[in-house]
Formats: structure tokens, C-alpha cells, sequence
């Protein structure tokens, strides 16, 4: 059975890691790299060509390539998902990754476009949006609802019943308890304990001192 062919958007670490999932862990056959062409400072990466986005449909069609965009939550997740929805006008069917290492639970739902970690578990009736990276060890338990557009880093707990809204930056280890809703744009720095609601923009980083830095929050994307 032949492999779908897949071009990776970026060329980061988390691009080089996606590489190595795709490659070895899922039906995908990574063929290549893509950058806008003011990033372009190499031509190859493991052995694949690194080539100028706005050139993409022209050396790899969208009528016999995926792509993904391995991006992280830089401007708050609006690159990954600027990038994300070119790709999707250019006519790209958007590849997801869920690791074989995972559980995720019949009766939960996966939107398109997500990136799901090595011993994340999902568990049934959870909903996880478009465009979503779920790192390594989380526990997303019923009932949730992970926005559009949202990354978790490492061994979150998200209790039961909780919703996300989009664009959401959860640091590695933080801990929501359940039913508790989270609004959109939220920052939630690690090792965190969310026990309350919170509203579009929230800032929560624990420091020695206590005080939360002045992260910008970009409008929306429609």
C-alpha cells in the first residue's frame, strides 16, 4: 500500500520532530520541507528539499500532497494557523498525527489538523478543535473541549468538563479542575492550578515573586 505523500510548513525543531513521527509512525511519507521565502536559509533538511512557500503548489500539488504545519505557539498560535489556512485555500489536505502511543477513546472527536503526543490520553466524549497540538502526557479527560488553534505542552491535567477556548497556550504541567471554562487567548504559565473561571485574554504564570509577565495578545483571526 502506498504511503500519502506529505510537505512539512516550517523547519524548526518541532518540524524536525514531526518529520521523525510522520515518517515512522504514521501512513505518511515525508517528502519534503516549505518556508516563506524570507526564511529560506537552507535548501535541505535530512536528506529532503527545503523550498519557498509561495512556490509550494507549483513543485509539490495540492491534487497529490498533504501538508501540516509543524509550527508552535509563536504570535500566540496565529502563524501556525495563518500558515494552516493558506495551506487550506491553496486546496492541501491537512494531515493530523496521533501517536500510536495514544489513547484516545472512542466517542471523543479529533478536528483536522492536530498533533497528538506520545501517552496523552483522550478519554470518551472529549472534543478536541482544528488545528490543536497536544504534546506529551496529557490527560484530557470526558467531557472537555479544546478550542480551535490551542497547544498543551507536556503532562497537563484537564479534569473533567472543562472547555478551551480557542488559541489557548497551556504550559507543561499545568492543572484545570473540572468544569471550569477557560476563555479565549488565555496564557497559562507551567505548574499553574486552575480552580476558577477565566476570561478572554488571562495572563497566569507562576513565579518566585508571584507577578505575571505582559504577554501581547494579537486580535483574532477571523
Amino acid at each position: 500500500m502506498s504511503r500519502k505523500r506529505l510537505v512539512l510548513i516550517g523547519d524548526s525543531v518541532f518540524a524536525q520532530i514531526a518529520c521523525e513521527f510522520f515518517q515512522f509512525d504514521s501512513d505518511y511519507e515525508v517528502v519534503g520541507f516549505s518556508v516563506e521565502s524570507r526564511f529560506l536559509t537552507r535548501q535541505e533538511l535530512f536528506g529532503r528539499p527545503i523550498v519557498a512557500f509561495e512556490n509550494l503548489p507549483d513543485l509539490y500539488p495540492p491534487s497529490d500532497h498533504y501538508a501540516f504545519v509543524p509550527i508552535v505557539f509563536t504570535q500566540f498560535n496565529r502563524l501556525r494557523t495563518r500558515l494552516y489556512c493558506e495551506c487550506k485555500i491553496r486546496g492541501y489536505r491537512m494531515a493530523s498525527y496521533i501517536s500510536s502511543a495514544a489513547l484516545v477513546r472512542p466517542h471523543s472527536k479529533i478536528g483536522e489538523h492536530c498533533f497528538i503526543c506520545e501517552d496523552t490520553v483522550i478519554q470518551p466524549f472529549a472534543e478536541v478543535g482544528h488545528n490543536v497540538v497536544i504534546w506529551s502526557g496529557n490527560q484530557i479527560c470526558h467531557r472537555c473541549r479544546i478550542g480551535d488553534n490551542s497547544f498543551l505542552l507536556p503532562n497537563c491535567v484537564v479534569s473533567d468538563g472543562v472547555t478551551f477556548g480557542e488559541n489557548a497556550i497551556v504550559g507543561a504541567n499545568v492543572t484545570v479542575m473540572s468544569d471550569r471554562t477557560i476563555g479565549k487567548d488565555c496564557y497559562l504559565g507551567p505548574a499553574t492550578l486552575i480552580d476558577a473561571d477565566l476570561p478572554d485574554g488571562s495572563v497566569l504564570e507562576r513565579t518566585p515573586t508571584g507577578s505575571a509577565p505582559e504577554i501581547p495578545i494579537e486580535k483574532p483571526i477571523p
